[in-house]
């Protein structure tokens, strides 16, 4: 018996076979690569749904997430005193956050920022180690210059391979991080190491000629000016400027600006020399800004907090001074709970909970809810 027989002796159910056809589901998910940035909202409920979850963790170790948080909040932005620590803590994360935005403008992805903000520690440091005594019109300039030379060539070591030797920039910028620390341990503990500081791992106290001047009695210093010019030369340049427009269009379309007759590679050549310098001086202004000396442990992190803070503000230059006041308040928030039995990595949980929960809302804005065919 042939197949189209057996086929025709088998009886067909055409009611389950109309059944079956009425349980299709007419729609489904999609995913969509060029589903473009999320809307603000989606921001606003990964924050919300981040301080969720880590209040769940403090509830688990017997707090109240709602007493915790407001001593946090009242920490960082509720005296005077709270309020200028945290913009002390805001200018290396706006520094770090201006060079690893400019960077991802055009789809370089520097991680980096780490490693940068401590080579520019350490030029700025070596001005002062090498030349003590320069008066302070001469010293201070010379260790900006310095740190932003330093960081550029930290970031240069990032771009070259990749545009020549087709090196992922998120490997090398990554183990660059640990060779900056390398470096700064052996500095401390070795040849920059103070001889009067009680085998503390750091350099000489910086002299008043070498420290940047603070506002008042608080440890607010003038690096908050670096930081507020930046911003605004960075705000300037990406939307009035043609060298700008050219990074959007790489950023957009890499492809299009090419057959533009735009030299990639030349762009991201410069703009990794200054997102690089941007961290850079990060490194100066901590350094002659706050601790006045070159210590071990000098940055908490302030690299890697800058690729939340570039995330959160998406790229937005206006974006990036909310985000990294937030993140600054974070950080002294961080310190105050210390007083009511948590550790001061409170804070780090957060800022790990609001990268985590942005970039899955940054997924969650690309998925498509298409009709089937």
């Amino acid at each position: 018996m042939s197949e189209q027989q057996i086929a025709g002796t088998i009886p067909i159910d055409n009611k389950a076979a109309k059944r079956e056809k009425s349980f299709r589901i007419p729609y489904h998910l999609e995913l969509d690569p060029a589903g473009g940035s999320s809307p603000w909202w989606i921001t606003v409920v990964s924050i919300i749904l981040a301080l969720v979850a880590c209040g769940i963790f403090i509830g688990l170790n017997g707090m109240n997430p709602i007493t915790v948080y407001a001593k946090m909040l009242k920490g960082a932005f509720g005296s005077s005193f709270g309020m200028t620590e945290t913009l002390v803590k805001t200018i290396p994360l706006l520094l770090c956050g201006l060079g690893v935005s400019i960077a991802y403008r055009i789809s370089v992805w520097n991680i980096g920022a780490e490693g940068q903000f401590l080579a520019g520690a350490m030029a700025a440091t070596a001005v002062t180690v090498y030349f003590p005594h320069l008066p302070m019109y001469v010293s201070i300039p010379l260790m900006v210059v310095a740190s932003i030379a330093a960081g550029g060539i930290w970031g240069l070591l990032t771009a070259i391979p990749r545009m020549y030797f087709q090196v992922n920039e998120l490997i090398t910028s990554l183990m660059l991080n640990y060779v900056a620390l390398l470096a700064l341990n052996y500095v401390v503990f070795g040849p920059w190491k103070d001889p009067k500081g009680f085998n503390f791992p750091g350099s000489p106290m910086f002299t008043a000629a070498q420290s940047l001047p603070a506002f008042g009695s608080s440890r607010l210093h003038m690096g908050i000016v670096f930081a507020i010019v930046a911003v605004l030369l960075y705000a300037f340049t990406i939307r009035y400027t043609r060298w700008g427009y050219e990074l959007r269009l790489i950023g957009a379309n890499g492809e299009a600006a090419r057959n533009a007759g735009i030299r990639i590679s030349r762009h991201v050549l410069v703009v990794m020399i200054i997102s690089g310098g941007l961290a850079g001086l990060a490194g100066m202004s901590e350094v002659s800004g706050v601790a006045h000396r070159l210590m071990y442990g000098i940055s908490p992190g302030y690299g890697y907090t800058a690729i939340i803070v570039a995330w959160l503000a998406k790229l937005n230059p206006f974006g990036l001074v909310v985000s990294s006041v937030l993140f600054g308040g974070l950080i002294v928030g961080g310190y105050s709970v210390q007083t009511i039995g948590l550790p001061s990595s409170t804070s780090s949980m957060i800022q790990g909970a609001i990268l985590f929960f942005l970039i899955a809302g940054g997924m969650a804005g690309k998925i498509r809810l298409r009709r089937n065919r």
